[in-house]
């Protein structure tokens, strides 16, 4: 039972972490969907950092500076959707897009120039669980929803950037710096970004591949839907879905789940975000102005 929980939560922990970023970018009023290219950035990142320094003798300190370095890269990555959505007023699903075919390039690009093929050289090991057996990423995850929760409403802070997501024009007429606001929500999904892919690597597999996110971001993208664009919401969608990636796992390991073919339960969790997006397609929670560039003056 505690494997198959410690399994649900080591899928679970990155998807909360970049769907945490990703909805507090979208509560500043700005759509990131390059989520999965961040990841996949971060993911990159922190597999090179850890083996390069793992094979110089470091020690299991190249953990933390990997996951430091994963999430910082990404951050800087950031900068460009920043960039284009906010001063440019470009449209953030394109820039979002642009995010994701970049991160395509740059991670294949990167590992061709270090290691001479497509993917990283395998590490020795990576994060190692607890005595209770979870990995310390369910810890830095719920350290990263509380810290949301408490930075969103118990914070000034948190009140303007929800006003810059729900009436921009109203939150620049009392002095708030939309423009401000809005680039620390994008650059707070880059770092949570390429944070979670870190995680996610170090957990989850032994080397980087340019197939290793494989659309996670995009399923953090449905949980925060999901989660009507609250802490406790995300957290319980990601937690569903995280469960529906660990279904392949547990039923490589269940004899009564192996006559069914493993394709059938490797598509659930992306039904299941194909039926979370249908489900609250329309709803009236989404910040009012999120997607919506601001012009300074506008109504």
């Amino acid at each position: 039972m505690i494997g198959t929980i410690s399994t649900i939560m080591m899928l679970a922990a990155p998807i909360l972490i970049i769907a945490t970023g990703g909805m507090i970018c979208e509560r500043s009023g700005v759509t990131n969907v390059g989520l999965d290219g961040l990841m996949s950035i971060g993911a990159c990142t922190a597999a090179i950092v850890h083996q390069l320094l793992e094979a110089a003798g470091v020690g299991r300190i190249s953990l933390t500076v990997a996951l430091l370095a994963a999430a910082l890269v990404s951050m800087l990555i950031s900068v460009l959707h920043a960039i284009a959505s906010v001063d440019l007023k470009s449209d953030q699903t394109i820039s979002g897009t642009g995010i994701n075919l970049l991160a395509t390039g740059i991670t294949v690009f990167v590992c061709q120039r270090i290691y001479g093929t497509d993917r990283s050289t395998e590490f020795k090991m990576g994060m190692v669980k607890d005595g209770i057996g979870f990995y310390p990423t369910l810890y830095i995850a719920i350290v990263v929803v509380i810290l949301a929760w408490f930075i969103l409403y118990k914070t000034p802070f948190g009140m303007h950037l929800r006003a810059c997501g729900e009436h921009p024009a109203a939150a620049d007429s009392v002095g708030i710096n939309v423009r401000r606001i809005r680039y620390i929500g994008v650059l707070s999904s880059g770092f949570l970004g390429g944070l979670a892919g870190g995680c996610a690597v170090l957990t989850q597999t032994i080397q980087y591949t340019n197939t290793f996110v494989n659309g996670r971001g995009f399923i953090a993208l449905a949980a925060v839907a999901f989660g009507r664009w609250t802490p406790l919401g995300v957290t319980g969608a990601s937690v569903l879905f995280g469960a529906s990636l660990a279904l392949s796992t547990i039923s490589s390991m269940t004899p009564a789940l192996k006559v069914i073919p493993s394709q059938v339960f490797n598509i659930v969790p992306y039904l299941v975000t194909l039926i979370a997006l249908i489900a609250f397609s329309g709803r009236d929670y989404a910040p009012k102005a999120v997607g919506i560039p601001y012009e300074k003056g506008s109504s």
